[in-house]
């Protein structure tokens, strides 16, 4: 039986899903073999991602590594991957999704502040976006690192409050208070550990054929196919939740807002899943006809 090398970022919450896939291997008893390597992502820890100009820059490495057949998998949260993957890669395989949502950490000196006085640090286009449509004038910081880099960041800078995807408290079992954010919908596929292999391993795609969660990959698939029709390459405040409420019915919650909060399109739909239809794009379709475009046009040219 084949032992497995698994490729992930050296992060303590990437290499905790690293270990949650080895475990389902291990489980079905294959052997594992977890190869931390640092992506450019981690390297630049100063500049916001969505200056750095190159998609999927916490997986292209772990992209490299696998085509150059150093390892057979690369563990990824799925948020990080583009909708577009290389040539010959795929995602062979999701985990259940566990923690969707984004949350607020504070600062213990800023507890008793009302919320929309807090200074927030958040990197990311669509926190800040979706924060300002509910508490425009907000001051924000550029925040990077992994989540303990960014706790400590937390404590020891000027700014009163930061943001982080529930998972990531959970995973890593962290004892820190945070408050649940109802305003936000989370980034399409966060809170999803996916597995990606190259195309020409069938004994791979095989083997991740039982470990894989059918009705999250529904989910996510929606998810990415609304980004996808969104982005059309550009990084926007884009917002996607799909949940499989009854045997066959979808809900889902999206959003497109423009930089500074002020524009934003939502749409919360229920609807009987059907595997021929690409609900995401039709939905991303109805976003972009009642106003999306303009702001997407609005974001390319901010760029």
């Amino acid at each position: 039986m084949r032992s497995i090398k698994i490729g992930t970022r050296n992060s303590p919450l990437a290499l905790w899903q690293a270990r949650e896939v080895a475990r389902n291997l291990q489980n079905k008893n294959y052997k594992t073999d977890i190869t931390p390597i640092l992506s450019t992502g981690d390297k630049n820890l100063t500049q916001p991602l969505y200056t750095l100009g190159i998609t999927g820059i916490f997986t292209k490495d772990l992209d490299i590594a696998l085509l150059n057949n150093e390892i057979d998998i690369a563990v990824h949260s799925l948020k990080d991957i583009p909708t577009e993957l290389p040539e010959n890669i795929e995602i062979i395989a999701v985990l259940e999704r566990d923690y969707p949502e984004d949350v607020l950490v504070r600062k213990l000196s800023s507890q008793t502040l009302e919320i929309k006085d807090l200074k927030i640090a958040t990197s990311s286009l669509r926190r800040r976006a979706f924060w300002l449509q509910n508490y425009p004038g907000t001051e924000f910081c550029d925040i990077r690192g992994n989540v303990q880099t960014r706790l400590n960041k937390l404590e020891e800078q000027d700014f009163d409050g930061t943001l982080f995807s529930l998972a990531a408290i959970k995973r890593m079992n962290l004892d820190v208070p945070y408050e649940q954010l109802p305003m936000m919908i989370s980034a399409p596929a966060q809170g999803v550990v996916a597995i990606c292999a190259r195309k020409n391993d069938p004994e791979l795609k095989e083997i991740f054929t039982d470990i894989n969660h059918a009705q999250t990959q529904i989910c996510i698939e929606i998810e990415r196919s609304f980004l996808n029709a969104l982005e059309g390459g550009c990084t926007a405040p884009i917002g996607a939740f799909a949940e499989i409420n009854a045997e066959n019915e979808v809900r889902f919650i999206g959003r497109l807002c423009s930089l500074d909060g002020e524009n934003c399109i939502e749409t919360d739909e229920i609807f009987d899943w059907n595997p021929a239809e690409n609900f995401g794009q039709k939905l991303a379709q109805k976003i972009l006809e009642n106003g999306g475009r303009e702001i997407m046009s609005e974001i390319k040219n901010s760029h």
